[in-house]
């Protein structure tokens, strides 16, 4: 990976299973997250992705694009909702840019994250560590 490097673009579904999946594995069962009522009744406009699953897609392509490099740091602001439909899913695209990468081996990516064209994540960004050549 080089500086300046454009990361090719990854589109994940979301679905509704997805989230129920998500609940499981992280004990998060806000029922915002799957009950469209309550949702809406807290003046969302209706089921909603949990942040850090939307922000654990975005790992999953730093991990696809650093062949699975050591992540050294992950983060982001939570910035506008993933909308999940009842029927079907809805589509989180993930881009990024390679910042810098250091001598030792350490990569800076700044990052995208959108849904329905809005960036529902703010200043994404991940540094990783990949093996120095020779090391």
């Amino acid at each position: 990976m080089r500086a300046g490097d454009v990361l090719p673009e990854q589109v994940f579904t979301v679905t509704r299973a997805d989230l129920v999946a998500y609940a499981h594995a992280s004990g998060d069962h806000n029922p915002i997250h799957q009950d469209e009522e309550v949702a809406r009744s807290v003046g969302l406009p209706g089921v909603i992705a949990h942040g850090m699953y939307t922000l654990a897609l975005v790992g999953r392509a730093v991990r696809d694009w650093t062949d699975a490099a050591e992540v050294v740091e992950l983060g982001a602001k939570f910035t506008a909702p993933v909308v999940v439909p009842a029927d079907g899913g809805v589509d989180v695209v993930v881009s990024g840019t390679v910042k810098d990468v250091t001598a030792d081996g350490l990569v800076t990516l700044a990052l995208n994250a959108t849904c329905g064209g809005q960036k529902v994540l703010g200043m994404p960004r991940a540094v990783v560590r990949q093996a120095v050549a020779g090391a």
